[in-house]
């Protein structure tokens, strides 16, 4: 059986009811969840670069080995030729071989300077790593205090919010699908996320513009669904003002 309008709205309502308070419940925690995520994703960037600088440590290192074993074969050159010279049978021979004990020379001076500038790369690249490693510690502190703040405020709340969830779900279901679709991009729009109001003292719950009294009769009506016409919230019902007991008799008495 098909609802009615104001079953429909009935619906959609208690809807924005349980919403509103689950928001309640959201908004309690303020930036936390934000601020415990943006710390998460702080300190994951900085393991990466953790292990960028491991790598590149790890880099100079193998340099520095190959540097090495590139002194101790041109130690082992420089003896082979020192051995040729002394059997030398001509100046020609003699040259060639002191070329080659020049080189290899050369190449020993090449690889003991590169050995030295990468030290310095590992020791500033260490250094970084320090510093990066104690910069995440004091972030991983704040990380900790922020969750164990925000855990200590939602369980405070776990089982209320438990609850709201469980009679959202049920509430959601008495609402047809396209409804809940409408509700929900305009809940996502609004910044208070009132999808539903009521009209009170003559004004939409939602932006607070005024509502025509024709419209406010259409709505009473409640035989189709009518949105404000300057927030796009759909529109309840009207809330009749109840006059407080103590200005009636205040109104009564003067005007006896």
């Amino acid at each position: 059986m098909e609802s009615t309008v104001a079953q429909k709205l009935e619906a959609i309502y208690n809807l924005q009811l349980i919403d509103s308070r689950l928001d309640a419940i959201i908004k309690v925690r303020g930036a936390l969840p934000e601020e415990v995520q943006d710390l998460e994703d702080e300190i994951a960037g900085y393991e990466t670069r953790l292990e960028k600088f491991k790598r590149d440590i790890e880099v100079f290192e193998e340099d520095i080995k190959r540097y090495k074993e590139n002194i101790k074969e041109s130690e082992k050159l420089i003896k082979k030729y020192q051995d040729q010279q002394m059997n030398v049978r001509n100046n020609r021979e003699y040259d060639a071989i002191t070329k080659e004990l020049e080189l290899q020379d050369l190449e020993i001076q090449v690889s003991k300077k590169k050995i030295a500038e990468t030290g310095v790369k590992i020791d500033a690249k260490k250094a970084d790593l320090e510093e990066l490693n104690n910069l995440m510690k004091d972030r991983q502190k704040d990380l900790d205090l922020k969750k164990d703040e925000l855990s200590t405020i939602v369980s405070e709340s776990e089982s209320e919010e438990s609850k709201l969830q469980a009679e959202r779900e049920k509430a959601s279901k008495k609402v047809e699908e396209r409804l809940i679709k409408s509700y929900s991009k305009i809940r996502t729009n609004a910044k208070n996320g009132l999808a539903v109001v009521m009209v009170k003292r003559g004004a939409c719950g939602g932006c607070f513009n005024t509502v025509p009294p024709q419209r406010q009769a259409d709505i009473r009506e409640k035989k189709k669904l009518i949105v404000c016409e300057h927030c796009g919230r759909i529109l309840a019902g009207v809330e009749d003002e109840v006059e407080d007991d103590t200005v009636k008799a205040k109104r009564r008495t003067s005007k006896a």
